[in-house]
């Protein structure tokens, strides 16, 4: 649930404004709700400090709370053309497309937003157009990642451009924001397509029907997928509303490919078991989500049946193994075989955060003059900042939420700075 503040000269630059989903409200609570985001008080109580507000890509933990708290804002919004197609649709439901101001950036674009200029590189990740940026001030600057990784062959969008990270490692750098997610993962994050190989060998040989659960974000994943069914004889249907919403955005923004087809999920059951690829949501084991329905065998548009296979293409968030495997254990009761990454060796997910290789690369390319590790828990913050070391930064901060990192003209850290919690959210 990112909320990032950027402050200089009395103004603050937002940078992303997320949700998470059935998390406790105090860390340690039992009770869960469905949706939260950070609070946004100290923020909201000097909105007329607030420069604009920048989404670094359209993943809901980056974009999913605008829409619930923009009214405490009321800043002009900053993103490129995907991630406004995605927001707009999200404004639509809760009648505020009217309302707000978008900004269309385009790919590699640049803004003036009060006392901050603000430059776009759009990255690899596993949703269209995730970019990092470079925050120019008169104080100093900033390079924010956002979420990576390198990926020279990514299905769709252009491949991870190295001349982007050099160029901008020309000018002098305060400080790198990084993204912390996989930083105890040794090596390098797979590509894209490889889990397209990786996934085709897998399905190729597959008698029954085939069910695949993966984030209904991840276009590039779907791509492959449509593809691997129009290659072994199958038909691919969607599953789910935020699967048939984000092809639609893929197709208005230019993703969907045109030689790329998907049948009406109502007409999937209708066919034979040997000629069904569907994609379902739920991954995470979500009790309304279809892969849940097909388990409890509750699904209008397709029943499975014994020896068809579900395949899990998507990371097991912590916090969701029970969830997952409740899902899984449901699927054995009726004898439907599952298939997750730790159960093959073949490719048939990638992660979307950068390895410990990739980081090493970024810092190598950017050369800061301090390294600040976001996101992950603690250990990875810490891995993270051990990385920047070897890799020449001089100095890291590692903190928690709340905390004020100083970057210039002195780095240093204010701990608990501003109050710090979460809050619930209602449809």
């Amino acid at each position: 649930m990112n909320l990032n503040l950027y402050g200089h000269n009395g103004q603050w630059l937002m940078v992303d404004c997320g949700v998470s989903f059935n998390e406790p409200l105090v860390k340690g609570d039992l009770t869960t709700s469905e949706i939260v985001c950070a609070d946004p008080e100290f923020i909201a109580s000097q909105k007329q400090r607030l420069a604009g507000i920048v989404i670094t890509h359209a993943h809901e933990d980056h974009i999913g709370a605008v829409p619930f708290l923009w009214r405490r804002f009321n800043a002009p919004i900053y993103t490129t053309p995907f991630t406004a197609e995605i927001l707009r649709r999200k404004l639509a439901q809760v009648g505020l497309l009217g309302e707000v101001t978008i900004h269309e950036v385009p790919l590699e674009g640049e803004a003036h937003i009060g006392e901050f200029h603000v430059s776009w590189l759009t990255l690899t990740h596993s949703i269209p157009e995730p970019c990092a940026l470079f925050i120019r001030t008169n104080a100093g600057n900033v390079f924010h990642t956002g979420d990576w990784k390198i990926d020279f062959t990514p299905v769709i969008g252009d491949r991870f451009k190295t001349q982007l990270l050099e160029r901008f490692g020309s000018y002098p750098i305060h400080a790198v924001v990084c993204d912390s997610t996989n930083a105890l993962r040794e090596g390098h994050s797979g590509s894209e397509q490889d889990c397209y190989h990786g996934l085709l060998e897998t399905i190729r040989g597959e008698k029954g029907r085939v069910v695949v659960g993966c984030f209904s974000s991840n276009i590039a994943r779907l791509v492959s997928l449509a593809r691997i069914a129009k290659e072994t004889g199958r038909y691919c249907a969607l599953m789910g509303r935020s699967l048939q919403n984000m092809v639609a955005a893929a197709k208005v923004s230019g993703y969907w490919p045109d030689d790329v087809d998907v049948i009406d999920s109502r007409h999937i059951g209708f066919l034979p078991a040997n000629e069904v690829l569907a994609v379902a949501t739920g991954s995470q084991g979500e009790p309304k989500a279809m892969l849940t329905r097909l388990a409890l065998d509750n699904c209008y548009d397709l029943t499975l049946e014994e020896n068809d296979l579900v395949l899990f293409s998507a990371m097991i968030i912590p916090g969701n193994e029970k969830e997952i495997q409740r899902l899984v254990d449901r699927f054995h009761a009726r004898g439907i075989r599952t298939l997750q990454t730790h159960d093959t060796e073949q490719v048939i997910h990638v992660s979307g955060h950068p390895y410990q290789d990739e980081l090493r690369n970024m810092y190598q390319w950017l050369q800061p003059k301090l390294a600040i590790p976001t996101h992950g828990e603690a250990e990875h913050m810490r891995m993270n900042a051990s990385i920047a070391k070897d890799s020449g930064v001089p100095r890291s901060l590692t903190g928690l939420n709340g905390d004020l990192f100083q970057i210039s003209p002195q780095p240093g850290l204010r701990r608990k700075a501003v109050k710090a919690r979460r809050i619930a959210l209602e449809r």
